[in-house]
């Protein structure tokens, strides 16, 4: 037996349980990881309400797909993943049909990769859905390139710190947004170039001063609703405005051509973009990969929870309190 989070109908964290259930043998392409570790993402509690883009197929419904952990078994077929080989697993597959919120899970072996050496598993479980999200949204689909000036919101997310040292790694300039000033020196300390407080500073003057009047190459907006029209007048003729989540909650507005705007492109981005293709897939473990080993990118870890406390840490993840990522681990007593 194993413990695993389930839940039986859509609603807030207190619909979690973590229950006793059989451990699952691995299929074709597929291992069993004694799980150690489980990176919190804003999906889970997206899915768990009934508010993400795929729906709850059935119930007991399960959750997770950010974990880190040493493999246990592997299924016929799976070529290049050993027994006791410490790994983490990239969020690319649904909830609907995998989930890692448990001590023993079975995932696909394409989403599993090996944990860089001095790696340890709570930071295992906090990179790659952050950097998967930002190296594909900045290289892959922007075209980030050395001497662009990137602007991003939501910047003490784990994928805003992300965005930061990605940037960095490029030769380009992040400018971070931030509501208030509690969280500026962290961000400067973290890498960001500049640092707005949007409550008491003008987001438009900073942004020329800090790019010559051209405006930013790239935005990343993690938060939509109203203020996307405001964020598309910085953008630079042939700029790229990208939007990753919708922390607003609120109605998003196409900016026309009314408005006057220089050519742009606006566009929503998934992570599923990359990891759903396997030649960008392989090209984005490779870059972060090498960051991680050169040390250029480490993830914040915010706050670490244990398995029985998951009802606690999924409201900890709904306060927008945090810096970084929160984790929870199992004990991962073999």
């Amino acid at each position: 037996m194993t413990r695993t989070v389930r839940f039986h109908e859509l609603g807030g964290p207190e619909v979690m349980r973590v229950e006793e259930i059989e451990v699952a043998e691995p299929g074709p392409g597929e291992v069993r990881i004694r799980v150690e570790a489980i990176g919190l993402n804003r999906a889970e509690a997206l899915f768990r309400s009934g508010l993400y883009i795929q729906p709850v197929r059935s119930f007991p419904a399960r959750l997770g797909n950010e974990a880190s952990g040493v493999v246990e078994a592997v299924g016929a077929g799976v070529s290049g993943l050993a027994v006791g080989q410490a790994v983490s697993t990239l969020p690319a597959f649904s909830q609907n049909d995998y989930g890692v919120y448990a001590e023993r899970a079975v995932v696909p072996a394409s989403a599993v990769v090996p944990r860089p050496e001095g790696l340890d598993p709570v930071h295992g479980a906090a990179v790659w859905m952050p950097y998967l999200t930002a190296y594909g949204a900045l290289v892959e689909t922007a075209g980030l390139r050395a001497g662009d000036t990137v602007l991003l919101n939501a910047a003490s997310s784990s994928t805003g710190l992300a965005v930061i040292d990605v940037a960095n790694r490029v030769g380009a300039t992040p400018i971070a947004l931030t509501r208030t000033a509690a969280k500026r020196d962290f961000l400067l300390k973290h890498g960001a170039a500049e640092v707005v407080v949007t409550e008491d500073e003008d987001v438009a003057e900073r942004v020329a001063a800090g790019t010559g009047g051209r405006g930013v190459e790239v935005v990343m907006d993690a938060v939509a609703g109203p203020g996307i029209t405001d964020l598309a007048r910085l953008v630079a003729p042939g700029g790229t405005l990208l939007v990753y989540g919708g922390l607003s909650g609120r109605p998003t507005p196409y900016p026309g051509i009314e408005l006057g705007l220089p050519a742009l492109t606006i566009r929503s981005f998934t992570m599923l973009e990359i990891t759903g293709d396997p030649e960008r897939s392989r090209r984005a473990v490779a870059f972060i990969t090498a960051g991680l080993r050169s040390g250029a990118f480490e993830p914040v870890v915010d706050r670490v929870f244990a398995l029985d406390a998951i009802v606690e840490a999924h409201r900890y993840l709904e306060s927008n309190a945090q810096i970084g990522k929160i984790v929870v681990t199992t004990g991962g007593a073999p």
